[in-house]
């Protein structure tokens, strides 16, 4: 069976209504991929559960997914490092100058101060997602709980400014990827379709300036404002059902006694971590460039063809023994506890491990049946020329939360939006645009996207609790996006 029609939808849809209702979303993950399985075996409960099986396995096969899982688990390791040698008190005491300071002039503005702080960095780490994340997430978390700042809310600044932030500065692997596709579909300039689409990346934009508002306004609506007051009248960082993606192990590892707190034992290998994004990037680009015509073209070049999940893993990497070098040199640390921390570090993040394998395989079985195709095919006998954008939006949105990979969505659409625009008129950038933004928008809306998990992984948040509180925001960006998209349609196709 090729064409598995309607039926190729219900797996994912199955799995994040289970994920959302039961907030167990490992056994949802697990019975997306296993119900995906059965179909594509005709049926059959055993070959489908054999196949599912392999389907886990298979994940492996591909290096990016390998290269993504490792960085998950060994992120562990960095963060124990970090809080065993009291950097993460040094730098909590240097941002507490910053909080007194701007607490002075008016009590509460503090609360905003870090909070803006923590959306900027996320904004300038726009080379990684993942590292944009996890960096946000690291940094402000203690910083977070001593203003008494939901974890939830930490979660949504990370996620909502690492996406976003990466497809409008697009100087990264994304705007290598998103090139990439333009040119298989025949673009002549795909870095100047790229820049012009900026302008009509409405959700991104929004998705951003959300935020800022959000934070200078005070003004928190649904979950997001139960969370506030839960944490204002009782001091609760979490709900009382939360199951945080890090383990109290890692957020509260007791630090080595009898050394003084210093921010760089925190701040340099985190800042190594970033810093070796960019030059890895060049690295892992650097023999697939041709036609470079000076060092500073190649460079640029190379960059853009890159590997970011091997710049990723290589970072963490680097990060780590710049770590271990450090606190060796300072005699925190033998030789001796540096296993044992990554070890243990290693450990207290096999289930965001097992997670991110879950999310690559229910990605995969979704690719099987068709999932994404079967939506955007779904469209061409009903969609009008001047509701393109907006109708691209839509199921760029729809396949991107039903698969939980916004990269997936841009492959799978770019091939059918770019041959839509040119049979209907539509300007390039417009519908470039539609279809990035709808990829982001139904990644941070979906719990099986692997940004968000890290996302709230690095925030130590509740997976679901962290989904649950940021799609009013998300909802309300897509929503404006859509209208902005109609609007657009009208008058310019």
């Amino acid at each position: 069976m090729d064409n598995y029609g309607f039926l190729s939808i219900l797996p994912p849809i199955i799995a994040i209504v289970l994920a959302l209702r039961t907030k167990q979303v490992y056994v949802a993950l697990l019975f997306g991929i296993w119900f995906s399985w059965v179909i594509i075996n005709d049926w059959n409960f055993l070959t489908g559960t054999l196949a599912a099986i392999e389907g886990l396995v298979n994940v492996f096969k591909s290096p990016g997914n390998t290269r993504t899982i490792m960085f998950s688990a060994l992120v562990g390791a960095l963060l124990l490092f970090i809080q065993y040698s009291k950097g993460v008190e040094g730098f909590i005491n240097q941002i507490n100058r910053v909080i007194l300071y701007f607490e002075k002039k008016q009590s509460g503005y503090s609360r905003v101060v870090v909070q803006l702080m923590a959306l900027l960095t996320g904004i300038l780490l726009f080379v990684e997602t993942s590292i944009s994340s996890l960096t946000v997430g690291t940094l402000y978390r203690p910083v977070f709980d001593k203003l008494k700042i939901p974890r939830e809310k930490l979660a949504y600044i990370a996620d909502s400014s690492s996406a976003p932030s990466s497809i409008l500065i697009p100087f990264n692997a994304w705007g290598a990827f998103i090139m990439g596709l333009l040119l298989t579909q025949g673009i002549e300039n795909p870095f100047g379709t790229m820049l012009a689409s900026i302008a009509y990346n409405f959700y991104p934009i929004l998705a951003i300036v959300i935020v800022f508002v959000v934070i200078i306004g005070k003004k928190d609506i649904g979950p997001m404002g139960k969370a506030e007051k839960r944490t204002r009248e009782t001091g609760k960082l979490l709900s009382d059902t939360a199951k945080p993606m890090l383990s109290s192990e890692i957020t509260s590892f007791e630090s080595k006694a009898g050394i003084k707190a210093k921010a760089y034992n925190m701040v340099v290998p985190l800042a190594t971590m970033v810093f070796m994004m960019p030059i890895n990037l060049a690295y892992t680009g650097w023999g697939a460039v041709e036609d470079a015509s000076s060092f500073s073209d190649h460079l640029f070049k190379a960059i853009g063809n890159g590997s970011g999940s091997s710049s990723v893993l290589y970072a963490v990497l680097t990060a780590i023994l710049v770590a271990m070098v450090m606190y060796r040199v300072q005699k925190i640390m033998k030789t001796k506890e540096m296993i044992d921390l990554t070890l243990k570090g290693i450990s207290e993040l096999m289930p965001l491990a097992l997670l991110m394998l879950l999310a690559f395989a229910i990605g995969d079985a979704c690719n099987a049946l068709g999932t994404g195709q079967f939506i955007a095919n779904w469209s061409k006998d009903w969609l009008s020329p001047a509701f393109l954008p907006a109708v691209i939006f839509v199921i760029s949105s729809l396949i991107a939360f039903s698969t939980g990979t916004s990269w997936g969505t841009f492959a799978i659409m770019m091939a059918i939006s770019m041959p839509m625009a040119e049979i209907h008129g539509a300007p390039l950038p417009l519908i470039v645009a539609a279809t990035l933004g709808g990829g982001v928008f139904g990644d941070h809306c979906s719990p099986i996207s692997d940004t968000s998990i890290i996302s709230s992984m690095a925030s130590a948040s509740d997976h679901i609790d962290h989904i649950n509180t940021q799609l009013p925001y998300a909802l309300i960006g897509g929503l404006v996006t859509v209208l902005l998209y109609v609007i657009l349609g009208l008058i310019m196709i």
